[in-house]
């Protein structure tokens, strides 16, 4: 599979459609390679600019696919060829992923939520998905290096023997877990899902889908959960704007020939 990736405002992003990302968990379980995928949005966008754990997390990502129409749109401001299909948020994954688990006898392993929540979750994707190979571990742990509890979460994802690992613990925790954990984790592909879990067990109201494909998406979680994610939604967008003016008025300038070297 040939894999189309950009530079995004310093960052590599890849253009890959929903049946791509499941592509990419079969050839890494068919070569029983490890495949760490990341995703991005305007969140992770401003946490790569601020955080450097997060731009190693990235460096390290065999592929980063978009999980934002933010980010497709800040694409074709910069002349980046996204189109809509490139945008694949993890409810829209998730059906197709699950079902093309269960068919193939694939096992997942999600690590994240609270205490019985993610278990809920798991139990309705079993009754959808008929024959799906699916246990849980909350979230709630200490996940310092090298700590007891942490060593027997990679005991348990190492004796269940994934071959996809769902991390759904929020950015960027979930991504420097996975960053910490990388040379120990025993699973094919490794997802960071966020709040994937909560949405399926009812936990958090889930945006109707057609929402996400207009773009809106932001908006409506914005409503349902404004105490945690105001910040990210109207502090955060501005930074990662600001960095798109920058580059505009840069690219301007070399357009006109300023800052050319005369020979």
């Amino acid at each position: 599979m040939i894999v189309r990736s950009y530079d995004l405002l310093g960052v590599r992003v890849d253009a890959l459609t929903k049946y791509e990302l499941v592509d990419t968990v079969a050839q890494a379980v068919a070569g029983r390679v490890r495949c760490i995928i990341g995703n991005h949005n305007l969140h992770s966008l401003y946490l790569w600019f601020h955080d450097p754990r997060m731009r190693e997390f990235y460096s390290l990502t065999d592929y980063t696919h978009i999980d934002g129409m933010s980010v497709v749109l800040l694409g074709r401001v910069l002349g980046i060829p996204f189109r809509r299909e490139h945008r694949t948020g993890y409810m829209d994954l998730l059906p197709l992923l699950a079902k093309e688990a269960a068919i193939r006898q694939w096992r997942i392993f999600y690590l994240g939520s609270r205490s019985g929540v993610a278990e809920k979750a798991a139990q309705i994707l079993r009754e959808r998905y008929a024959g799906l190979k699916i246990i849980t571990h909350h979230g709630y742990f200490s996940a310092e290096p090298g700590g007891r509890e942490n060593k027997a979460i990679l005991e348990e994802i190492e004796g269940y023997d994934p071959d996809i690992l769902m991390v759904g613990m929020g950015m960027p925790r979930q991504e420097v877990w996975v960053l910490q954990n990388r040379n120990y984790i025993a699973a094919r592909a490794v997802f960071c899902c966020g709040a994937l879990m909560d949405y399926v067990a009812g936990e958090i109201p889930t945006p109707p889908r057609w929402i996400g494909r207009l773009g809106f998406e932001w908006l409506y979680r914005l409503a349902s959960e404004p105490a945690r994610l105001w910040r990210r939604y109207l502090i955060e967008p501005w930074s990662v704007m600001g960095r798109l003016v920058r580059v505009y008025v840069s690219s301007d300038r070399l357009r006109n020939g300023a800052g050319a070297v005369s020979k």
